[in-house]
């Protein structure tokens, strides 16, 4: 077999087969280099796939299997088209016979394909010739789900068709006109009354109060998926158990409407479940939170529900079928056997066992209270994005997709052959995490997402946006390509797999248009260069980084040069707040923790560097003003913040930490319990915790606001009733 390092493995067999199945056997690092993928890697994620390449005989095999596969099926399992444009779809049927090809379109109407001229020759697979022929789809087809269907002597053959829009851009309502918004970690924001960690209710009065006071657009969250539901629970809301559906822990308890029914003994042990769960200052303690609000949840549920609302429920329960009762019944086997299926019982590590299916009927009681979680959940998210659009928000609520789930969680036991065991997902060594990445998150295998028309993703994306106006797509590339790593690697060792981005940023498209919202992807890192221009093609906006955003020189680029479709902004989750970056807080960090691979003395310099360009770049240009009440780091941040507000980018975002002075990170990527990751509460420039009314009565956000707003004087803050 090839060295690792021989570049000649492009043209061996392995490296056919690896390009046959999608992998990427070579691409360029960060300072530069070709790199090689090791065959031992290759072997390995082939093998994650189904495919048998641990001999030269079976690579042989392997690759006839690969070659003749499309030949094998009359049909593409799925084809993804764009409006306005001619598409062609190949179909294979027994030599000579004759074919036409329908499509059935959503509305129930039916077009008919064109045949064209295709000269490819027979090719003898499975004891016959099978022959190929050409069909073009109208450009004037409907965006949306339809269904092709084959007709070859009397055998009938169907398969999805997928139309989306050649373009997105932003919403109707916000048109060509910039807008701004802030950035939160929900869990972080925490009210008076809030439960110890921030809820649905905070989320609706962050925006009420972004939007009355302070004129934004939109405010954009963390992800909302779903943990698992017993301790430890996951911190990471980007690891989570599930994609399709919400974590019941930012539900208010209070704003449930049977809540009010509730009297006598049981409502003072609801006031007591509180007062336990929201213990003032500290690191956020879910499992704490959830323990209590778990037991509050079900009080409030067995208190019963009018007729009205209980036909609401059913109903929802009924829109959301099998998955939402699979999860349900997933969370109540957690309960009794843990939070990772797949040390469960055998007989237990299928959602269509009948043992399942005999444990469900055991719990029934249990499983509908998961479901109702899982409705009350929605409705308060829905809430709080009307009480935004109707506060004057022209986007609401802007709702964060994680690039994947936990091995151990409900969407690897409801779809466990979508998923590539063995794998994890992460990113190669790159300039701010010199050792590269593992995410700790099972890919999706793309033959299979083809297989299955694509519907796992539809379903996540049309969750994601259900009481939405714009989703962030964490790590977009990943619609490109992921960095697969096999267990036992380290990052670095790991392959670049390819997926059909074709077809995922078309469905992702039409899901944003049916919801009238708007695509943020986040593209930061390694990128190929086509990969920005052809997200920028398709109207999925891209996302700017003021400290990372360079030219081609590496030379930091002003941001009149900017690009305008992007979410800019001056920092992200995954940095210390700006504060915390002038103060150089994030290369100490990583030095403590042993993540960088060059002296701290060097890396602080390199950092300094970096920062001094911009301080002499708002010196020169003027955004450097000494505003009253300031202090020179805040001086610095408003600043930098003038400077995004001048940018050409559409869509800018305020990380909600700036706005109040905070220093501390919410997560050192790399680390796992090294760094009390995702546990940060927001706080102050003293380092102490702030409540959401301390936010509404500081004077700090409103000079945030004037910046981002061009007023000409900073309104007085908010003053409730009671400071009257």
């Amino acid at each position: 077999m090839a060295r690792t390092d021989d570049p000649s493995l492009v043209e061996s067999a392995l490296g056919k087969l690896a390009e046959a199945n999608g992998l990427q056997t070579e691409f360029w690092d960060w300072k530069g280099n070709l790199t090689h993928t090791s065959p031992k890697t290759i072997v390995a994620i082939l093998a994650a796939m189904g495919v048998d390449a641990s001999t030269p005989q079976a690579i042989d095999a392997a690759l006839a299997t690969a070659h003749d596969k499309k030949w094998r099926r009359h049909l593409p399992p799925c084809s993804v088209a764009q409006q306005g444009r001619t598409f062609k779809v190949n179909v294979h049927v027994p030599a000579g016979a004759p074919a036409s090809l329908t499509i059935q379109l959503e509305d129930g109407s039916g077009r008919t394909a064109k045949q064209v001229d295709n000269w490819a020759p027979d090719r003898w697979v499975d004891d016959q010739w099978i022959g190929e022929a050409t069909f073009e789809l109208p450009a004037d087809l409907p965006c949306g789900y339809h269904r092709l269907a084959l007709n070859s002597d009397g055998v009938v053959a169907e398969a999805a068709l997928i139309v989306s829009p050649p373009y997105l851009g932003l919403p109707s309502a916000v048109g060509q006109s910039k807008i701004w918004g802030y950035a939160a970690q929900l869990y972080s924001v925490r009210s008076q009354d809030t439960w110890g960690v921030g809820d649905f209710t905070d989320l609706r009065d962050l925006a009420i109060w972004s939007a009355t006071q302070q004129q934004a657009d939109f405010v954009l969250i963390n992800p909302l998926h779903a943990a698992g539901p017993e301790p430890p629970m996951e911190p990471s809301p980007y690891l989570p158990s599930t994609r399709r559906f919400i974590n019941p822990l930012y539900i208010r308890p209070e704003a449930i409407p049977e809540y009010a029914d509730v009297v006598g003994a049981a409502r003072t042990k609801l006031r007591n479940l509180r007062r336990a769960a929201a213990k003032p200052g500290g690191l956020i303690d879910r499992d704490a939170v959830w323990a209590a609000k778990r037991q509050a949840l079900r009080i409030v549920y067995d208190a019963g529900m009018t007729s009205a609302r209980q036909m609401a429920f059913e109903g929802y329960r009924r829109s959301e079928g099998r998955e939402l009762r699979d999860f349900a019944v997933w969370t109540v086997l957690c309960t009794t056997h843990g939070p990772d299926w797949r040390r469960w019982p055998e007989e237990l590590r299928r959602p269509t066992s009948p043992d399942v299916a005999a444990f469900a009927t055991q719990h029934e009681c249990d499983v509908v209270f998961a479901e109702w979680q899982q409705w009350v959940a929605q409705s308060q998210l829905s809430n709080a994005h009307h009480e935004a659009r109707e506060a004057g928000m022209r986007v609401g609520v802007v709702t964060d997709l994680a690039v994947g789930v936990s091995p151990r969680g409900a969407d690897t036991w409801m779809m466990a052959d979508v998923y590539a065991s063995g794998i994890q997902v992460g990113a190669p060594p790159d300039a701010y995490n010199q050792l590269g990445q593992k995410w700790g998150q099972p890919p999706w295998r793309p033959d299979r997402l083809a297989d299955l028309a694509y519907v796992p993703f539809r379903q996540i994306v049309r969750e994601s946006l259900r009481h939405a106006g714009g989703v962030r797509i964490d790590h977009i590339l990943g619609l490109f390509r992921l960095w697969w790593v096999p267990d036992g690697n380290n990052p670095g060792q790991g392959c670049y797999v390819r997926y059909d981005h074709e077809a995922m940023v078309g469905i992702l498209a039409l899901e944003a248009q049916r919801a009238g919202a708007f695509v943020v992807g986040e593209d930061l890192g390694t990128v190929e260069p086509w990969v920005r221009q052809y997200l920028a093609q398709r109207g999925i906006l891209g996302t700017t980084l003021l400290w990372f955003e360079c030219d081609d020189a590496g030379k930091a680029r002003p941001p009149d040069q900017w690009r305008q479709a992007c979410l800019a902004s001056v920092t992200t989750h995954d940095l210390p707040p700006t504060a915390g970056f002038l103060a150089l807080d994030h290369v100490r960090l990583r030095h403590e923790l042993g993540l960088l691979t060059e002296p701290l003395e060097t890396e602080l310099a390199n950092a300094q560097a970096e920062q001094q360009w911009w301080l002499d770049y708002l010196n020169t240009h003027g955004y450097m003003r000494h505003d009253a009440g300031t202090d020179p780091t805040e001086q610095t941040v408003l600043a930098l913040y003038r400077a995004l507000a001048d940018s050409a980018a559409q869509v800018r975002a305020v990380a909600l930490p700036d706005a109040v002075g905070d220093h501390r990170s919410q997560n050192q990527p790399g680390t796992i319990d090294q760094y009390p990751n995702w546990r940060v509460p927001l706080s102050g420039p003293d380092g102490e915790p702030v409540t959401l009314e301390q936010v509404f009565s500081s004077p700090r956000p409103m000079r945030m606001a004037t910046v981002l707003n061009g007023w000409t004087h900073v309104p007085q803050p908010f003053e409730s009733r009671e400071e009257i």
